[in-house]
């Protein structure tokens, strides 16, 4: 009996570690060396389970600059220009007023709002590509999404050192409130998406995701200038745990995943009426193939499902620490299970049931409002034990 090639190719691939050479080593160890600085300098603003969260956190970068390259780049210029901007501070806050880097390019509100501006453009960017075709706009498209995600990730890492220049005791991780979290909803979605970019080679779902990701950036300013949400204040009690600092990005990789999941939902549905109507058409041709768009979205809700599962599980462990129980049905808690069911339910159609088409692609953009009830809605509607996270 003859075998298929493709499984004669998979056996004959060599283990995964024979298969790095001697850059990914490199890149390792310049991780790790970059972990045991942090907390030589830190160390005392650590307690044990933050220590195994810096240097696991460590781990997992390295795998995933293992797995996926051009993370390496972006990592490598987060780095340098945050270190850049922490050593221009000193122990001075009032150095973001005086310094031109600070003032203009690298505080953690300047560095937010390149993130902004960046993002808005590639959302346009991605817009022409996406009608013109010009190969060279989506390239400036993509570079821009790069740039704005870095620009976001210097913004909370330089934020996180200004919470400490406040006071030591109002020092924390910057995934605390409303304000924070949206840049970290905006930047884990764009990475997911870069991700499923460079995959699939196609710039044509970008100006859907980047869609969602400008909503959220609009949410942003809006909430920064009318709510002044970017002053830094101390934390309530009840979020002085190390648990914060796995529970929400945990959550975030989910939420970010949803919403790619139905802005990618959105394009399935535009290109399966254009296909019906016109199948020569503009549209039906410049959108990738349903097959693909279904993929992703298949992709994108079973790891936002698996990272939300995670969130959900560590929540419950936050919960029972913090208020002495595992689960009170409080409303946010109730939500999040009311998401995690639906998700569940999509994927058991999907791979039990065998459901495709149209259905999913809806089911998706409608859990997408379901996510954003859950996490915006029952913080403006509702109130409970996570009260701190009103609007």
């Amino acid at each position: 009996m003859s075998v298929p090639n493709e499984y004669m190719n998979v056996e004959m691939q060599p283990p995964f570690y024979k298969q790095l050479n001697i850059v990914d080593w490199i890149f390792a160890i310049l991780l790790i060396a970059g972990s045991i600085f942090a907390f030589q300098k830190y160390s005392g603003l650590m307690d044990g389970y933050e220590v195994g969260i810096l240097f696991g956190t460590a781990i997992s970068l390295i795998a995933i600059g293992w797995v996926w390259k051009p993370m390496r780049a972006l990592m490598f210029y987060i780095a340098v220009l945050s270190l850049f901007a922490i050593n221009l501070y000193g122990n001075d806050l009032a150095a973001a007023e005086n310094n031109f880097f600070l003032k203009f390019l690298f505080s953690g509100q300047s560095a937010t709002m390149w993130m902004s501006a960046l993002f808005v453009m590639a959302t346009v960017a991605y817009f022409v590509e996406l009608f013109s075709g010009n190969a060279f706009t989506g390239k400036v498209a993509t570079a821009m999404t790069w740039a704005a995600t870095a620009m976001g990730f210097i913004g909370l890492l330089v934020r996180w050192r200004e919470t400490y220049l406040h006071g030591i005791d109002v020092g924390h991780i910057p995934v605390s409130n409303l304000y924070e979290v949206f840049i970290l909803f905006a930047i884990i979605t764009a990475l997911i998406y870069l991700y499923y970019e460079k995959k699939y080679e196609t710039r044509s779902m970008g100006a859907f995701v980047l869609l969602v990701i400008t909503a959220a950036i609009a949410f942003l300013l809006w909430y920064h200038f009318e709510r002044d949400a970017a002053e830094i204040k101390p934390l309530v009690p009840a979020l002085q745990s190390y648990w914060m600092k796995i529970h929400v990005p945990a959550n975030f990789v989910g939420y970010g995943a949803f919403a790619l999941a139905a802005m990618i939902g959105v394009a399935y549905l535009i290109k399966d009426v254009a296909v019906k109507r016109n199948p020569q058409g503009r549209v039906a041709a410049r959108l990738p193939s349903l097959d693909m768009m279904d993929d992703v979205m298949h992709k994108s809700i079973a790891l936002g499902f698996a990272f939300f599962t995670i969130a959900t599980v560590l929540g419950a462990m936050w919960a029972a620490e913090a208020w002495g129980g595992y689960w009170s049905w409080d409303p946010k808690e109730t939500w999040a299970l009311i998401v995690w069911l639906n998700y569940a339910a999509w994927l058991h159609m999907r791979l039990m049931k065998g459901l495709r088409g149209p259905v999913l692609a809806w089911w998706a953009v409608i859990g997408l409002f379901v996510t954003l009830f859950a996490f915006v809605g029952v913080n403006m509607f509702l109130s409970g034990l996570h009260s701190y996270g009103e609007l």
